[in-house]
């Protein structure tokens, strides 16, 4: 089961997948407004088992990633030994997009987008009346690295084009920063977004810092438009923005992560002011024990959980 279920804010319906090393491979399922769960769409025709990390929605589809790493399958693992997950040079990354409501895989469409391996969506959307998708996503430009040399691991954050009529893809970089866990203001999930709130990985999978990055300042330029670096010897996990209540602007509130200082031992809860131009620390909150690097976060309110 995917660590990383999407939540529509709009329809309230919740879209998840599963995959593992047996037959089917790859499974997509999703939950209506009131919880209940839909029925399996099985991914049969995949070769090998994928694997995929996280995915994005949009109004009406769902998107998932085979990128050019795969699962081995069990007489491989047991014939060959090794680690469970291997990478593939070979292999030609893809995006699989299929309608959120899907009856079965034949309603899959398979669109080769060389280069392109994600481990992590930020948000996707379509545009141009639903026949061009766009997602943003860090791409893992040096994929050879990612399952046994994480410090050497370099992301690259992309928006990519799918124009649903030709098929082709298109790949822009939005920043040459290292990024990764990255986050944007969850009432625009499935929309089109202008801010995105982003770990600096440096290196993974330790976060020196956080930036912010505005969509607005045009094709093939750094977008990088604020940041915040913890210190020497000081890293944090997973940044999330909350909203505030009655916010005007998409980002008017606030950031969280947490923040580990190896010099000292000592390890904090930091919010900052997500609309800032320096993502001002607004409270630092010292924890009684560290929280570990790459730990993903949830932000519930009083409200809902009261609803519990």
């Amino acid at each position: 089961m995917t660590a990383h279920p999407k939540v529509d804010p709009d329809s309230g319906e919740a879209f998840a997948f599963r995959y593992g090393p047996i037959r089917p491979f790859f499974t997509y399922f999703y939950f209506d407004a009131n919880g209940n769960k839909q029925p399996d769409v099985h991914m049969m025709s995949l070769p090998h088992p994928p694997f995929v990390h996280d995915f994005a929605i949009t109004k009406n589809y769902a998107l998932f990633a085979d990128i050019q790493m795969r699962m081995k399958k069990p007489i491989e693992m047991i014939v060959q030994g090794g680690p469970g997950i291997v990478s593939d040079p070979n292999k030609v990354a893809r995006v699989g997009i299929i309608p959120r409501h899907a009856k079965n895989e034949s309603e899959m469409r398979w669109f080769n987008v060389p280069g392109s391996n994600p481990m992590h969506f930020v948000n996707a959307w379509e545009e141009n009346d639903g026949n061009e998708i766009v997602m943003l996503a860090p791409n893992v430009i040096t994929i050879q690295h990612a399952l046994e040399r994480l410090e050497l691991v370099q992301n690259m954050m992309e928006k990519v084009r799918i124009d649903l009529k030709t098929g082709q893809a298109t790949r822009q970089p939005i920043s040459l920063r290292n990024l990764e866990l990255a986050v944007i203001n969850p009432s625009f999930l499935t929309k089109k977004n202008r801010y995105v709130y982003s770990g600096v990985g440096e290196p993974l999978p330790k976060m020196s810092g956080v930036v912010k990055l505005d969509l607005s300042k045009g094709e093939f330029q750094e977008c990088t438009v604020a940041c915040r670096m913890y210190g020497p010897g000081c890293y944090g996990g997973e940044p999330f923005f909350v909203a505030k209540e009655g916010g005007k602007s998409e980002d008017d509130g606030y950031l969280l992560t947490y923040v580990h200082n190896e010099n000292t031992g000592e390890s904090s809860f930091m919010v900052m002011d997500a609309k800032s131009p320096d993502l001002d620390i607004v409270a630092t909150v010292k924890l009684p024990q560290r929280v570990p690097y790459g730990f993903h976060g949830l932000f519930v309110k009083e409200t809902q959980l009261n609803k519990l």
